[in-house]
């Protein structure tokens, strides 16, 4: 994914794509465990459902679980929450956990701004609040006016409110409402200035953006309907089904279809993406102010194309004959390829996006996994970069093409987020926000390693423990990754991650193939047929860290959400003696059905589909629910989801939980943690995300046998 549709992408198909796993200590615990699991689980029924996919016989003794609202389904999930409360709730350390998971949550956020007609629009939450609050500034000192407050519309603070978009006078606000976490959300409209919302609203469907028009008469939106993504226009007064359909026609639900509207209001820019993670994408351009057609401007390459409006001239990101990214400029007076300009060339760094404010171009570079942003004139003249003050995350530079006022955040494993307001014209930053967690980050340290995978591939890894780590192989370690879709990792806040440091434990994260870290080759490199080079990868960074007296076995878990609980689905069934525990989140595990349920379909150009005769060769033979093997001993499991994750469907952990208990050989627990509202999207108050970490926590360190201690704040 190219460009400002990387960012939104993930939001709205993987949300939280892979989770920053932290620990408290809980006590020496080493042969200790509660009655129940030397009992054991639930018993699952088998009812085995056989069937031949390209002349190859598949049995699942599970299938009945897909069905996730049959009453017997239900009861399975009850006795499988009893079972698993029966086993952390005992655990001690758990009051020690929430307290310290307190104080790096319940602190005042804020988000980066938006900024319309003098005002600034930004959600923040108080300390002692569940939800973000959605706020208005008027002007850069003045006082935070609450709009929108979510916490009075659920008695368990699980609806929650995002801006959309904010007209350019700043008067007109469009936002979003969120039931637990699912990807679906309600559009609504406030009025600003008169404090209430409008009748105009969009029912609770899949939304990939919203763009009010400038006189502030309507907005154009992109929905996922069953038929695929359709553009729309919607003029205020009128029903929703009657509003206009602008684009989408022809394009099925693998596609996804994107549209934004330029700061004037003119063009509207449309980008088709052929699938989430997509090596291919298209883009078009209207001219809404004169009622103008459709124009493509690329519709027939092989690439990645996504562009960005100012006046008349259209920047394009593409990796078209670069596959670490250049940028081209286009008039759309005159549109045609053989007019394109190619204004900021490839280089070695990997171009992750761009953004335009006060008539710069903001450039994100990955430079060997490090973060750069560099601001170019428009004629791809360099001007300046912007320094950070130690390796670790930009965000996108948020402005407007005629505001010499831009806005961005930085973090790193340590760092907590602080959000700076950067002068386009100047280059000189000030703090805008900084959150207040209470660490002493100079006592750690952050490395970047490199180590060889089984093909002989040069992988990098970070890896962030406390000043003076003796490497005698009895830390406790936690090793995540993801690996997919283009994504790429890089060193940003987690609260987890400092308080598995701050308990001596050792903190990783590899860089795999099939994330973009190294643009779209590497990206290739793990996708479809080669999605085994991931799972390699990640292997071989646990055996570096064992071999270079980071831990061993007994000592090392590993833990990853949704594309990244693949990641430790396959890692745990592939070389199960070398883990000791797993946190599998929102995983996708069933990788010959896996195309059926929910958007997954979106997923196809990046795993394949089992329809298929040859990518159903590869997909089945690292599926993780179909390597599940009687009489191995596995290492203990924790997996979590939820009936709101209308993304991964949790049918995946539902059926992985069941097959894993009945088949393991040790006695490590096969635990599943499902929760009735949680979601991919978040949206959770922060009261219910305390809970989730605590388990998850508490499970990792008593599996662990870290040290009880005390941990105070610094």
């Amino acid at each position: 994914m190219l460009g400002h549709f990387r960012h939104h992408l993930k939001r709205l198909f993987f949300g939280i794509l892979w989770v920053w796993p932290l620990t408290l200590a809980l006590g020496v615990l080493t042969g200790w465990a509660p009655v129940e699991t030397r009992q054991g689980p639930p018993k699952t029924p088998i009812k085995p459902v056989k069937e031949t996919l390209h002349g190859v016989t598949i049995v699942d003794p599970y299938r009945w679980l897909e069905d996730q609202w049959s009453s017997e389904t239900r009861a399975w999930i009850n006795a499988q929450n009893a079972y698993t409360r029966s086993i952390l709730d005992p655990l001690p350390g758990r009051d020690d956990i929430k307290r310290r998971l307190a104080e790096f949550l319940k602190i005042d956020t804020v988000s980066v701004p938006i900024v319309r007609g003098g005002r600034y629009f930004f959600t923040k939450r108080r300390a002692d609040q569940d939800l973000p609050v959605i706020y208005m500034r008027r002007g850069l000192r003045g006082e935070d006016e609450v709009l929108i407050d979510p916490h009075p519309w659920s008695p368990d603070h699980t609806i929650s409110a995002s801006i959309l978009d904010v007209s350019q006078d700043g008067t007109l606000l469009a936002y979003g409402v969120r039931e637990g976490g699912q990807d679906e959300i309600t559009v609504k409209l406030f009025d600003v200035d008169r404090r209430r919302d409008l009748p105009d609203h969009l029912p609770k469907a899949r939304y990939f953006g919203v763009s009010l028009t400038p006189d502030k008469k309507g907005f154009y939106y992109s929905r996922h309907t069953a038929r695929g993504s359709r553009i729309y226009y919607h003029a205020l007064g009128t029903e929703p089904a009657r509003d206009r359909e602008i684009f989408g026609e022809g394009y099925g639900p693998g596609q996804i279809v994107l549209s934004d509207l330029s700061e004037d209001g003119r063009f509207l820019l449309i980008t088709v993406l052929y699938g989430a993670g997509a090596t291919k994408s298209e883009l078009y351009v209207k001219d809404v102010a004169k009622e103008g057609p459709v124009i493509p401007i690329v519709k027939d390459l092989d690439a990645l194309f996504s562009g960005r409006i100012a006046g008349d001239q259209l920047f394009i990101q593409t990796n078209w004959k670069a596959p670490n990214g250049r940028i081209l400029r286009a008039d759309l007076k005159h549109p045609a390829r053989e007019h394109w300009r190619e204004i900021i060339p490839e280089r070695q760094a990997v171009i992750r996006g761009f953004s335009l404010a006060g008539g710069k171009l903001f450039v994100n570079y990955l430079e060997n996994v490090v973060s750069r942003v560099r601001v170019f004139q428009p004629d791809g003249k360099p001007v300046r970069d912007i320094t950070f003050p130690a390796i670790g995350s930009v965000g996108t530079v948020s402005g407007r093409w005629e505001s010499n006022e831009a806005f961005y955040a930085f973090s790193s494993f340590h760092i907590p987020t602080t959000i700076y307001r950067y002068d386009v014209a100047t280059g000189q930053q000030k703090v805008w926000a900084r959150l207040a967690v209470p660490i002493n980050s100079d006592r750690f340290d952050v490395e970047q390693v490199w180590y060889t995978s089984k093909d002989g591939t040069r992988v990098p890894m970070f890896i962030m423990h406390l000043k003076g780590l003796k490497r005698d192989g009895s830390n406790p370690t936690l090793l995540t990754g993801y690996g997919g879709f283009n994504v790429s990792l890089t060193p940003r806040f987690s609260p987890r991650a400092v308080l598995w440091v701050e308990h001596g434990g050792v903190y990783a994260v590899p860089n795999l193939r099939g994330g973009g870290e190294f643009g779209e080759k590497w990206h290739r490199a793990g996708m479809l047929e080669n999605k085994q080079n991931v799972f390699d990868d990640f292997i071989a960074a646990a055996e570096w860290l064992i071999k270079n007296g980071y831990t061993r076995p007994e000592k090392l878990a590993i833990s990853g959400g949704s594309n990244g609980g693949l990641l430790v689905g396959a890692a745990l069934t592939q070389r199960p003696e070398l883990f000791r525990a797993v946190v599998c989140r929102y995983p996708l595990l069933d990788m010959i059905h896996y195309h059926k349920f929910l958007v997954a379909r979106f997923w196809i150009p990046e795993y394949g589909s089992s329809d298929d005769p040859e990518q159903f060769k590869y997909l089945y033979a690292y599926s993780p629910y179909h390597h599940v093997k009687s009489g191995t001993k596995y290492p203990a499991v924790l997996f979590v989801t939820g009936d709101s994750d209308t993304r991964v469907d949790p049918l995946h952990a539902r059926k992985m939980t069941a097959r894993l208990q009945a088949a393991t050989a040790s006695d490590r627990p096969i635990l599943l943690r499902y929760d009735t509202k949680a979601g991919h999207s978040g949206g959770l108050p922060v009261g219910r995300q305390i809970e989730e970490l605590t388990d998850e926590l508490s499970f990792l360190f008593w599996q662990l046998g870290v040290a009880q201690g005390h941990t105070s704040s610094p």
